[in-house]
């Protein structure tokens, strides 16, 4: 492919590894322009100095590397408000690979503003959810910018031709890249991700290797570990009676779920993109916040209320695993979802045991939970037990005049066939 002479300046999402160390050379060498690095750090647990160090050694001058931390807003401004719904894709899957992208792809903008570059590049490839979800956000902030997505451009055919290039170059190699990895990784502070080669058959169990945010359930404590998670609207905002930062909480919960064995998930998932894919995902903190934000919306949230946020989830969850963040349809449906969380305050008490995480404690000031109304004992006067004859008969009403309609019709039939 030619690449586009008019491009000046690009800013690549750059994470100091060995592919997108490998996309830097080969932008500077096919659209022969100037690169901008900028790494986020979500969380991932990596120390991110290294990559700075490598893309001055790849020759970027050092006012063009930006290094952000956005663990805070991360939590704050993207997980809590997608934990307000009670968000699950295809019934298990927590997004949080979903989530992370839509920040990123608005760090990438604001710098390209700041720097006046005309271009954005990723490193998504050409088969997966990402490269979605990275565009339609740049798309969505910048209608103008131009996207650069090297593995849908480049010649490289195969691993080996990529560590050729990387050879050539001079780009450090890992000592475990040379070959094929065993498995690719994405992590973020809510969660990990893994996918591809020894995960690639949907039959064969993952090995435990794969796990790198929990303990096995079998080895996790024979005690179990109980503790308190406070809400306000809708958010967490401490845990046993201490206020937290969002991401600090979240690292917090983090830590319970690990060392009892919390939030692992074996998936296999339909992708945007057509086809289906198997993944290990590990959500040990979010795993334990939709459990407890669950159970506090259970005293607090009305009937109507709630069987309306749940219907509406699956589609704000579609909406944020296809790369929708930045839509109007998601905006409405946040607005939606973010109205019914005034009164979600209280706190919850919460239990973890070998993998498994209970509510066994709920209480709030704005609850709309009445004892006396459900009480078995005698002297409740709230509720005439009396009333609900005539609340069954209006309810019934319906399906006792369709059922006498079909009586009617089957009585016809009968006396219309031959003797």
């Amino acid at each position: 492919m030619t690449a586009s002479s008019s491009i000046k300046k690009v800013v690549l999402a750059y994470s100091g590894g060995l592919d997108t160390s490998i996309i830097l050379k080969w932008l500077q060498q096919t659209y022969n322009c100037e690169v901008v690095t900028f790494t986020a750090d979500l969380g991932q647990g990596e120390e991110l100095g290294p990559a700075r160090d490598k893309a001055l050694l790849l020759g970027i001058k050092p006012e063009n590397i930006f290094i952000e931390d956005l663990r805070e807003e991360f939590v704050r401004d993207y997980v809590f408000p997608m934990f307000r719904a009670n968000t699950v894709y295809e019934g298990q899957y927590l997004l949080g690979t979903s989530i992370a992208r839509p920040l990123i792809a608005k760090s990438q903008i604001d710098i390209a503003r700041k720097v006046g570059a005309d271009a954005v590049c990723h490193g998504a490839t050409g088969k997966g959810n990402d490269q979605v979800r990275f565009e339609v956000a740049y798309y969505a902030l910048q209608p103008d910018i131009k996207v650069i997505a090297p593995w849908r451009e480049w010649d490289f055919k195969s691993r080996e031709a990529l560590l050729a290039f990387a050879e050539a170059h001079q780009i450090p190699i890992a000592k475990d890249k040379r070959g094929e990895a065993p498995f690719s990784v994405d992590a973020n502070l809510l969660h990990s991700s893994s996918e591809g080669k020894v995960l690639e058959d949907p039959d064969v169990e993952a090995p435990e290797f794969v796990h790198m945010r929990t303990i096995s359930p079998e080895d996790a404590p024979d005690k179990a570990t109980i503790f308190t998670l406070d809400f306000e609207r809708g958010d967490p905002i401490a845990i046993d009676g201490k206020n937290l930062s969002p991401a600090a909480l979240l690292t917090r919960l983090n830590e319970l779920g690990h060392d009892n064995g919390v939030g692992r998930l074996d998936l296999v998932e339909n992708r945007f993109v057509g086809m289906k894919s198997r993944g290990v995902y590990e959500t040990p903190g979010g795993t334990i916040l939709l459990a407890a934000h669950r159970g506090i919306e259970s005293i607090t949230l009305d009937r109507g209320a709630m069987h309306l946020k749940d219907a509406l989830m699956p589609q704000y969850a579609e909406l944020i695993y296809n790369g929708f963040w930045f839509s109007p349809e998601r905006e409405m449906l946040q607005a939606a979802i973010d109205a019914s969380q005034g009164r979600v305050n209280g706190q919850v008490r919460v239990k973890l045991y070998k993998g498994n995480v209970s509510i066994i404690g709920r209480s709030s000031p704005d609850s709309l939970y009445d004892q006396d109304l459900v009480t078995f004992e005698e002297g409740a006067v709230a509720y005439d037990h009396r009333d609900a004859s005539g609340f069954i008969k209006l309810n019934a009403l319906r399906l006792r005049v369709t059922a006498r309609r079909d009586a009617r019709a089957a009585s016809s039939r009968k006396q219309m066939r031959p003797a």
